[in-house]
Parts: structure tokens; C-alpha cells; sequence
């Protein structure tokens, strides 16, 4: 399908979270009616995210996409032509090439599941001026992390990144203020390990997402306690608020934990779907205005990158500050 052909409208709106861009791009143009560009097929995140945003009125649809995503990470290489045919049946038409990609569409969805492949990735979209959703992980280094948000703010063009837990409506609650000032929260996720990544950025980012969303910024030191089985990852925020975070291996882990407040006790950190999720980028995509602030984002990886850290000094705390000035010192 042509972009010049696509022409619907939309009535859906955002979930309206209480979160503030560090670049505010809201006074940029809204867009009517809007073509979505896929790049990387080698997640379920591609067929689901298009049966969603493919919905007739919804003024979105996922018409091009780019298949090619990991190169070398045998789970995700071995689902690309599936994923491809799924797609594909849902309407999408398969390119050769990001230039072919983004000469057709007015934004994209990153997709691919490696994220060592995300700086070069994003850098073309940035270049060609595309609004953009980097699905997790953003990278897979803080270094990179801190390079494609410095791409993006030199070439000025929004992008994001989240895992969906973030955006799951129970845990929104409780940072929204459902249960008064969150004194503490103790959150738990799978945490499968990928060799090519950190420990926790493959997989256990989506736990740790759920512990910044409730908790927010201002973590300064973590521990790391590590076993075949399982992480308890624990950090200590500025004002003394603890959070932990425990990594689950294994075949049976899911999605959950406890945030505590000052006006009571809530579940936190639940997965419930990808809807909500997508309504964020649909509303990212129109707008222009961020969900969630950079520094947040970064500082999620400085969490995880802190942890590996302190794996290697057997559970010694590690300062959050100093992993970040390390990392921005080796760019």
C-alpha cells in the first residue's frame, strides 16, 4: 500500500500518563492520517502490535516493514520468515532496504529484537526525519543507549523507548498516586540471559521498567546478588527509598510484585497486554510528545548496567553516577 493512498482517520487518545519529555516536540504538526514503517521481524511484537494499529478508524496503519533484524541471534533469525508471512497477511508490504522503507512511511516502529543493531538502525530514521519507537532494549550498552539519544537530540527528532510493562494500568495507577507517595516497591520478571547482551537488558528490563515507572528517578547505588536461578537486584534512591528488582529463570516466572505508599499497599508491575502500550505510541506518533523522559531511560540502564557491575564485585554496591560518567567518558 502507497502512503499517498492510505486514508483514514482516528478517534482512539492517549492514556495520558503524568510523564514529562526532556525535548517537548508537542508543537510539532500533528499528522491525520499515518503510515507506519516496521523495521526488524524477529519478535511477536511485529504481528501484534500490526492487528492493533491495522484496525479500521484507527488513522494508523503498519504498511511497509523491513524484515531484517538480529543477524546472528539464532531465536530471533529462526523467526523472521514466520513473522514475515504474519505480517504480510495482515496487509504489510516487504521491502529490501531502510531507504526503501522510509521513503514510504511517516513513522516507525523499531522492532528488531538485538539491540546491538539499534544505533545504526535509528541513526537512519533520525537522518530521514521519522518519529520513531525503539522497542526494548534500547541498546544493548549504556554507551549506545547514551548514543542514539544523542543522535536524536542533534538531528531533533522524537523518539522513545519502553517496555509495555510500563504502561500496564495498574502500575500507572500507583505512580499516577493510587496509593500516596511510593515509599518502596519490590517488583519481579523473568530475566532470561542472552550472551550478546548484559544480564538484565535482554529480558529483565521489563521488571526493572515496572520498578522505575512506580518508583521514578533517583536511584544512586545498586547490589547484586546473582545465582543460576535468579538476581535480587537492589537499589538504594537518594532518599533513602529501597526497590528491588528479582530476575526469574526458568520455565515458570511471570510478571508481578508490591509498590508501597504512604497511603496504603497496591500490586505493581503487571503485565496486561500491548494495547496500552500502543495507544502511548499512537499518541507519541501524532504529537510528538515524549512519554517518558530521557533521563529516566537512562538511568533504567544505568540501573542494569550498575548491576553487572556489581556482579563482577560480588554484590559490592556500585554508584549509579559513576557507571554513567564512565560510560559518557568512553563514547
Amino acid at each position: 500500500m502507497n502512503r499517498r493512498t492510505f486514508l483514514q482517520t482516528s478517534s482512539l487518545t492517549s492514556a495520558g500518563l503524568l510523564l514529562t519529555p526532556t525535548l517537548n516536540f508537542s508543537n510539532a504538526k500533528p499528522i491525520a492520517n499515518i503510515s507506519v514503517g516496521m523495521i526488524g521481524l524477529d519478535t511477536s511484537h511485529c504481528p501484534a502490535f500490526t492487528k492493533i494499529l491495522n484496525v479500521e478508524g484507527s488513522g494508523f496503519r503498519v504498511t511497509h516493514a523491513y524484515p531484517h533484524g538480529s543477524l546472528d541471534i539464532e531465536s530471533s533469525v529462526s523467526r523472521i520468515p514466520r513473522f514475515t508471512e504474519e505480517v504480510k497477511a495482515l496487509g504489510v508490504e516487504i521491502v529490501d532496504s531502510l531507504d526503501a522503507l522510509l521513503s514510504e512511511v511517516d513513522a516507525v516502529l523499531l522492532e528488531t529484537n538485538d539491540g546491538r543493531r539499534h544505533l545504526e538502525q535509528a541513526q537512519a530514521v533520525f537522518k530521514a526525519g521519522k518519529k520513531v519507537f525503539i522497542d526494548k532494549p534500547l541498546a544493548a550498552s549504556l554507551e549506545d543507549a547514551i548514543r542514539i539519544f544523542d543522535l536524536a537530540n542533534q538531528y531533533r527528532v522524537p523518539m522513545f523507548s519502553a517496555s509495555s510493562l510500563r504502561f500496564s494500568p495498574s502500575t500507572v495507577a500507583v505512580r499516577n498516586g493510587k496509593i500516596g507517595q511510593v515509599t518502596g516497591a519490590d517488583i519481579y520478571s523473568p530475566c532470561k540471559v542472552e550472551k550478546t547482551h548484559p544480564d538484565l537488558f535482554w529480558y529483565g528490563i521489563h521488571g526493572v521498567e515496572s520498578l522505575f515507572t512506580v518508583m521514578g528517578t533517583g536511584c544512586k547505588t545498586v547490589r547484586r546478588i546473582h545465582r543460576d536461578g535468579m538476581d535480587i537486584v537492589t537499589g538504594e534512591w537518594a532518599d533513602g527509598r529501597i526497590g528491588t528488582f528479582r530476575g526469574l529463570r526458568g520455565d515458570k516466572t511471570g510478571y508481578g510484585g508490591t509498590a508501597f505508599g504512604t497511603e496504603g499497599i497496591a500490586p505493581a508491575g503487571v503485565y496486561e497486554g500491548y494495547a496500552p502500550l500502543v495507544k502511548e505510541i499512537m499518541q507519541f506518533f501524532r504529537t510528538g510528545a515524549l512519554p517518558v523522559k530521557q533521563e529516566e531511560t537512562l538511568e533504567i540502564f544505568a540501573f542494569m548496567a550498575a548491576a553487572e557491575v556489581s556482579k563482577k564485585k560480588k554484590g559490592k554496591a556500585v554508584s549509579l553516577e559513576k557507571v554513567l560518567s564512565k560510560a559518557r567518558k568512553g563514547l
